[in-house]
């Protein structure tokens, strides 16, 4: 039970590590293409957005304490974002329609700010928990060491 519950902890900050680090670089990739008009898909970007769902480990049946325990986050997915593409009255663009009507990708700087703020301390709480669980680990080590 030692050896499965002290992997999981290390295998729950690593899974939030990578998602964390995804999300930062759909939000740098969000405020990359802010402006961006054409995309491989042939409008305006639409801005991108990360689904995660957590991670559910089912117990052996020897281990009747609980149904399931977590077992960290995934990516399930990575979304276009549906909301409504602004448009902008701007005759001079090489995309205005004949109302001199440009659509424009649907991303809101202050909002992938948050986002990347967010998914930073996301990350930077999720380090910290691996290097607190490697300290109690070499603490532990230490004490059966000194007890031989």
């Amino acid at each position: 039970m030692w050896s499965a519950n002290s992997i999981s902890a290390a295998d729950v900050s690593a899974s939030g590590l990578a998602a964390e680090r995804l999300r930062m670089e759909i939000a740098s990739n969000n405020i990359a293409n802010a402006r961006s008009t054409r995309s491989l898909d042939g409008g305006p970007y639409r801005r991108q957005q990360v689904v995660f769902a957590a991670e559910v480990e089912r117990q052996t049946a020897s281990d009747r304490s609980a149904d399931a325990s977590l077992g960290g986050v995934r990516v399930v997915d990575v979304v276009a974002d549906e909301s409504p593409l602004p448009q902008v009255h701007n005759p001079g663009h090489p995309d205005a329609d004949e109302n001199g009507m440009v659509t424009m990708p649907n991303v809101q700087l202050p909002h992938e700010m948050v986002d990347l703020v967010t998914a930073s301390r996301a990350y930077e709480a999720n380090l910290k928990a691996l290097q607190i669980y490697r300290q109690m680990n070499e603490q532990s080590l230490s004490l059966l060491q000194q007890l031989r």
